[in-house]
């Protein structure tokens, strides 16, 4: 049976002439009928991850299938001092908050993760806290819809590290990513790091592990997967609620370099995976915008674990799709969006495209 009932592209936001760049966003509900989509807003006409950017915001309505793309700014970085703030993550807090969690980006190619809380529809938020005490001065890097609350009501962040330095006034960034896990047993008020530390086990590597996701098995078994440069997500699991994690391993998944994006349907229970299946390998032909990230497919598990045939989402040759989140109205009907820019926006990360999926 097809998992695709009907695809409905509900609209784009691509940049304009003072806005180089829109990317990794969240979906959130705020009121019963409007969902709010947070996204990274790039100003510049780079599209740098280090390039000055803020949070904005855009309202979509649960009933009528459209788009309003006017924007309002949710965060601005000079408000903290900085030039970027980007990758927004949305997390329904006990007490009826919703905390909005991102990347601030420091000078001296350091980062922090921020959690804002806001009680009012994220039109003001009382409270910006940092989630990873430093324990090493460098590049955090949390992907946009990935935090989770796990049946325990713990609260995990997957994070990845990269080594930083700064020498004679040039950057150095190491690209070679390790993962971390920050879990929080208060609602977001104080947070620890799990004792597990992963690296790619393999020298011949120029990404290690990146960008990681979480999800919760039947069991209360996690998950986590990991972008890799070995033409394939690797993956690793706890069995103790994130505290301890299995030595990363390869998973089925065959990827380029390129985030994956595993959600499960709290209605339905069914695992929804949407990622970019074909693998860089030697000799595959990529265009230059699409940075070899298509098509971009959806399977489906009612377990997590196996995963049926992939359909495709999206297949133009020439656009690069990635960096998706997932939002689901009901059992049978989500929201997604993910970037989709091409030549017309001169890279596969300056454009956000919103669609509307149906599932059978």
């Amino acid at each position: 049976m097809s998992i695709i009932a009907k695809k409905q592209v509900l609209g784009y936001i691509a940049p304009g002439i003072d806005n180089q760049r829109n990317s990794e966003g969240d979906f959130i509900q705020i009121t019963e009928k409007q969902v709010l989509f947070a996204y990274s807003r790039f100003k510049e006409k780079s599209f740098h991850d280090n390039a000055e950017s803020d949070i904005a915001g855009i309202i979509l309505n649960k009933d009528e299938d459209n788009l309003d793309l006017s924007c309002r700014i949710l965060k601005k970085a000079s408000d903290f001092g900085v030039d970027n703030l980007m990758s927004v993550s949305f997390l329904k807090m006990l007490n009826g908050d919703i905390g909005m969690f991102y990347i601030k980006k420091l000078h001296g190619v350091k980062s922090q993760i921020i959690l804002s809380r806001s009680n009012d529809g994220c039109r003001t938020f009382y409270d910006d806290r940092i989630c990873c005490p430093t324990v090493f001065d460098g590049y955090y890097v949390l992907n946009n819809n990935r935090v989770m609350r796990l049946s325990s009501n713990r609260i995990i962040i997957p994070l990845s590290y990269h080594m930083t330095s700064l020498k004679d006034g040039k950057e150095y960034f190491d690209q070679g990513g390790v993962v971390y896990f920050y879990y929080s047993d208060d609602d977001g008020l104080t947070w620890n790091r799990a004792k597990s530390m992963l690296c790619l086990p393999s020298q011949n590597t120029r990404t290690g592990l990146q960008e990681p996701g979480v999800i919760e098995l039947p069991n209360g078994c996690l998950r986590a997967y990991f972008r890799t440069d070995q033409m394939v997500q690797y993956e690793s699991f706890s069995y103790d609620y994130g505290l301890n994690w299995t030595v990363a391993q390869p998973s089925k998944f065959t990827s380029p370099d390129s985030p994956m994006k595993i959600a499960k349907n709290p209605y339905s229970g069914k695992y929804y995976a949407i990622w970019n299946p074909i693998p860089n390998y030697n000799g595959r032909v990529k265009e230059r915008y699409a940075w070899g990230r298509t098509p971009l497919v959806i399977a489906s598990s009612d377990n997590g674990i196996d995963f049926s045939e992939p359909e495709i989402l999206e297949d133009d040759p020439k656009r690069g799709f990635c960096y998706p989140s997932v939002f689901f109205i009901d059992e049978k009907n989500m929201l997604l969006s993910y970037c989709s820019g091409g030549e017309e926006e001169k890279a596969c990360l300056c454009r956000i495209t919103i669609t509307k999926l149906t599932v059978s």
